[in-house]
């Protein structure tokens, strides 16, 4: 089962703990994730189901290809970190 890890950043404004969940493709898993943890759905996708744009997602090391339908495949022990890029000057 895909472990999905979160980036620290979040833990102020909502729980986002590492997380187990299925699915055969990032939308299934992160899908499962939001199931569990609604309130993180909103930090990390828009209201069209997209990556946002301050957001970036790995699977297993590599950048996710696919930030609009989530399609990317994951394995059965893959890694999903999730990450919200620090902006400012």
């Amino acid at each position: 089962m895909p472990t999905v890890h979160f980036t620290n950043q979040l833990e102020r404004f909502v729980s986002a703990p590492i997380m187990r969940a299925e699915g055969e493709t990032l939308r299934d898993v992160l899908d499962a994730v939001f199931w569990e943890h609604p309130k993180l759905r909103g930090y990390i996708l828009d209201d069209q189901g997209a990556v946002r744009r301050h957001v970036a997602i790995f699977i297993d090391g590599a950048q996710v290809s696919d930030r609009d339908k989530l399609s990317d495949p994951v394995s059965e022990d893959g890694e999903i970190y999730v990450f919200q890029a620090l902006t400012g000057g």
